[in-house]
């Protein structure tokens, strides 16, 4: 005979209790708190970092040396060690180029942080270092290199201007004896070569005067600095003539000055400034000499000093003609008259300014004067599997933005129109650069662009590069809400730890929600080959206000120990602009979209505000083995301790492996019952070993873990409290530690369903049967008996009906529709069912019955019949006063207790009667002689009392 048996599945579930228990991986307790500036954004970017020294925190503080003077710095904060406090690198004394006009007030150095992995040093960025070109300044950005021991490696600026400068210009003086005075004209010259950019590769300067002839000042390779071109410019002395030979001047200039014996540089533009008070007397060649100027290239200024035709009286009018056809096209531009010598310095900085305004033709394309205010080094990203640092220009092309590439070799700054077709840029400033990341396939790399303004929604641009420099564009996400800045955040994630992104991350941190504050959004994308899908959002703050959910986003490498790395998230205005931090686990190739731990500020440091704004979490930072997580709010920055991780293992083994229905070998309150046993053992490990010796595990079995209720009846139940679930809890060291569970089957089961009753919420039917009986009017012996629910339904209703033994029942008649059944069980009573099961509230039921002598109709007979009327309830009256102590010795009838009323009326009918005689009887002892009622008092009306037995 086979033996039947089947598997009966057991759910096994275990919470981990760490004094006490708390299912999060970062403590918040005991965290190293740093403060620093808070004018100075102290916080603003944080990296860790690690050197020969010991671990270290980097900290931007962008606007450093505020409010003057917002040059911005890094402070190293150690880790290690007993040092508390944060020391400044001065790094904006450091980063400097040389040969350029450098204006460092308010660069931002700190505002772009990155470590550098391959070279263990950093990169950091001030995007608004700017240039003075003349009186202009260019915030083009500029980045540098910072070793492991906090030197300087190497300064860079792809987007540095040539100012337009590269300019050889000479200025042709009038000294005849006209010019008076003379001092008014040496201030001109020397107010007009300091507003020159001098310098080499810039704009070098020579000076000609002449009278009848010409003779040189200075040559243009005389004077290599502005501060040796102005103090030359000083001495020039006035060399007096009675003539006016413009045009003798404009030729020496052009085959001399212009010589390249005499300085001028290839490639050099060529700029003429002719300062004269009169027509020429050798006005016959003068245009032939400004055709040769044409044909030579020479863009030519043309300056009427009108002091001595005023003063003497004469028009001016052909002075002004001549000089204007000495002057370049335009001539709005390129021509100047002032009324006296005199007023010759009002116009020196704009004659500088337009001078400088002239492109220069070395070293020049079609973009240079597109990139002035790029401030490249926005943002920042090393590509992992390449040698190349990625550089966001924010404000380059009119604040389009671009995108840098900066190899070891080569920089690559990409124009316009390769992102032109998807910016479709009309004046929006997109700001294409302003967060940079890179998606990594199996043989591919792919770069990922954030335009946060474009068409004000936002953008991200997913493109290559090929070996030919040539840019593809892959693919564009376009944000959903205006003004939501997405893409202003990317973060590119390896869940799986193999080299190959799974999912790019991307903030919306100005996201509005239904309530209109800025809540903000992360999207997040898994990765194929370049191509984006959508895969839904972080579930972020649920209470609605400003919280910037997605401010930051950083990956934590693998926090859990569990294979896989994690996320963090900052929110720095939630609660109040104190700010908190949401991490989130890693699982397979994806990310959980439900945190896994929310940290406020205020449970760290009440001293907090917009903690989250930045974040990082690629280190170990006390050499435990386990990744720690640093986060940066305003003046203050924060090293938070991963807890221990502890790895429990659980192994179970059944007695027997199978279960017979036919093998009943137990006995479990006195039946027999199928029985059997499980082990459950665990064994548990620390990381790190030395903070964690024990922990406390709390487990819960259930048999029939297959049944998704608690509550329903399972086959199988522990022997130790008879149900299907068993909790209890257990101490773990090294050593594996078991518990054995006994259980049994149950062959049967008894279920049981209650009626419902229709009896309120209560359940408790309280009804109110009253019975009316009377013999009807006629000769035949007949009873009429009404039978009324005044409550709540009555169930079983029945009406007993005695009579003597010289009758018989004969028949019953029902009037109204509720169903009455009469039957005769015994030859003297009748019993009848009344609305059964029920008799509702409110219903009314008329019997009518009828009785006959048994004896033939021709005997005449004198009845004496006996009726017996009564009425029998199933209702309880109990009193349980809690408050009260039972009284044992009864002296007074408010010692009893409450007092009950019964009234009972006989009506006499219609047919007269002798005798007719009540008996009531009540429960008064208890068989063991316990009062239950005391009869207190008997009221009578017209009627005989004739005894009253207790």
């Amino acid at each position: 005979m086979s033996r039947m048996s089947w598997p009966l599945p057991l759910v096994l579930i275990g919470t981990l209790l760490l004094q006490p228990s708390q299912a999060f991986n970062v403590d918040v307790k005991g965290a190293q708190v740093y403060t620093g500036p808070a004018d100075g954004q102290f916080g603003y970017s944080i990296q860790q970092f690690s050197n020969s020294k010991g671990q270290w925190l980097l900290v931007g503080s962008p606007w450093s040396g505020a409010p003057q003077n917002r040059i911005g710095d890094v402070y190293k904060c150690p880790v290690t060690g007993t040092q508390q406090t944060c020391d400044k690198l001065n790094l904006g004394d450091v980063m400097t180029v040389p040969n350029v006009t450098e204006v460092k007030q308010n660069m931002n150095v700190g505002l772009t942080l990155l470590r550098n992995e391959k070279s263990g040093g950093f990169l950091t960025c001030g995007p608004l270092w700017a240039q003075k070109c003349g009186s202009h300044y260019y915030p083009v950005g500029m980045c540098s290199e910072i070793d492991s021991s906090f030197k300087l490696s190497r300064t860079f600026l792809p987007a540095l201007q040539s100012c337009g400068s590269f300019i050889d210009i000479v200025i042709v003086l009038d000294g005849s004896n006209s010019i008076w005075p003379w001092d008014p004209v040496q201030n001109f010259l020397t107010e007009l070569v300091s507003s020159l950019d001098i310098g080499p590769g810039k704009a070098q300067v020579g000076v000609v005067q002449y009278a009848e002839t010409a003779r040189f000042e200075f040559k243009l390779s005389d004077h290599k600095t502005k501060a040796e071109a102005v103090k030359a410019s000083a001495r020039v002395s006035q060399m007096l003539g009675s003539e006016t030979n413009t045009a003798h001047g404009i030729r020496f200039a052009r085959n001399q000055a212009f010589s390249l014996d005499n300085g001028r540089r290839k490639g050099a533009t060529k700029v003429l400034v002719v300062v004269t008070d009169g027509e020429s007397h050798d006005s016959g060649i003068l245009p032939s000499e400004i055709a040769a100027c044409e044909t030579e290239r020479i863009i030519r200024f043309g300056i009427a000093v009108l002091g001595y035709y005023n003063r003497v009286g004469i028009d001016t009018s052909n002075l002004i003609k001549e000089i204007k056809s000495i002057a370049s096209e335009p001539k709005e531009k390129h021509f100047f008259n002032v009324s006296s010598e005199g007023a010759l310095l009002e116009i020196a900085s704009a004659l500088g300014e337009r001078i400088f305004s002239i492109e220069g033709t070395s070293n020049k394309n079609e973009d240079t004067f597109l990139l002035e205010m790029a401030e490249v080094g926005f943002s920042a990203h090393y590509t992992p599997k390449q040698s190349l640092l990625i550089l966001g220009a924010v404000g380059a092309y009119d604040w389009s933005g671009t995108i840098v590439h900066q190899s070891s070799d080569e920089t690559t700054i990409f124009t316009k129109k390769i992102f032109a077709s998807v910016l479709q840029d009309r004046n929006d400033s997109s700001y294409l650069g302003y967060a940079l990341t890179s998606l990594v396939s199996a043989d591919s790399v792919f770069y990922v662009a954030g335009a946060p303004r474009f068409q004000h929604t936002g953008q991200i641009i997913v493109y290559t590069v090929g070996s030919n420099g040539e840019v593809t564009i892959k693919q564009k996400q376009k944000g959903e809400q205006l003004g939501s800045y997405f893409g202003s955040v990317l973060c590119s994630v390896d869940v799986n730890r193999d080299s190959l992104t799974d999912i790019l991350l991307v903030g919306s941190p100005t996201f509005m929600g239904e309530q209109k504050n800025e809540e903000g959004r992360v999207y997040m994308f898994s990765v194929n080959e370049g191509i984006l899908t959508k895969q839904g959002d972080l579930e972020g703050p649920t209470r609605s206000g400003n919280t910037r959910f997605g401010a930051s986003i950083a990956v934590i490498s693998d926090i859990n120990l569990d294979g896989y790395n994690d996320i963090a998230v900052g929110a720095p205005l939630e609660n109040d602009n104190r700010g908190a931090v949401y991490i989130y686990s890693g699982h397979k190739t994806t990310i959980q979209p439900k945190s896994t731990q929310k940290i406020l500020a205020s449970e760290v440091d009440t001293n907090l505000k917009y903690f989250g704004l930045s974040i990082d979490g690629q280190m170990d930072m006390d050499s435990d083995g386990i990744t720690d997580l640093s986060v940066g709010s305003i003046g203050r920055v924060v090293q938070l301790w991963s807890r221990s991780i502890v790895n429990v293992s659980v192994t179970m083994a059944f007695t027997p492996e199978k279960l017979s229905i036919f093998d009943k070998n137990c006995m479990v309150n006195g039946k027999s019952q199928i029985c059997a046993r499980f082990n459950v053992c665990f064994k548990a490990t620390f990381k790190p070993d030395t903070r964690v010796s024990s922990v406390n595990i709390r487990y819960k079995a259930t048999l029939d873990g297959d049944l998704l209720s608690l509550h329903v009846i399972s086959r199988g139940l522990f022997e130790e409290n008879h149900d299907r679930l068993i909790q209890k809890d257990i101490t773990l060291d090294s050593v594996s530690k078991c518990d054995e569970h006994k259980f049994y089957v149950q062959v049967s089961v008894t279920l049981s369903i209650p009626f419902s009753k229709e009896c309120g919420e209560d359940e408790e039917c309280i009804t109110d049967l009253v019975i009316k009986a009377h013999p009807a009017i006629n000769k035949q012996l007949t009873i009429d008996v009404k039978v009324s629910n005044k409550k709540e339904n009555a169930y079983n209703t029945k009406v007993f009906v005695q009579f003597s033994s010289n009758l018989y029942f004969a028949s019953s008649v029902l009037f109204g529709a509720t169903e009455v059944l009469c039957r005769s069980m015994e030859k003297t009573s009748v019993t009848c069912d009344v609305g059964h099961p029920v008799l509702r509230q409110g219903a009314e039921v008329n019997i009518f019955g009828l009785w006959g002598n048994p004896l033939p109709p021709y005997v005449c007979t004198a009845l004496n019949v006996f009726f017996y009327i009564c009425r029998d309830t199933n209702l309880n009256f109990y009193e349980i006063d809690s408050g009260k102590q039972a009284v044992t010795t009864i002296t007074t009838f408010d010692d009893i207790g409450p007092e009950y009323m019964i009234t009972l009326k006989v009506n006499t009918g219609h047919f007269p009667i002798n005798v007719a005689t009540v008996t009531v009887e009540i429960p008064v002892t208890t068989k063991g002689n316990n009062h239950l009622l005391y009869l207190t008092d008997v009221k009578t009306n017209q009627v005989r009392l004739y005894s009253i037995l207790n």
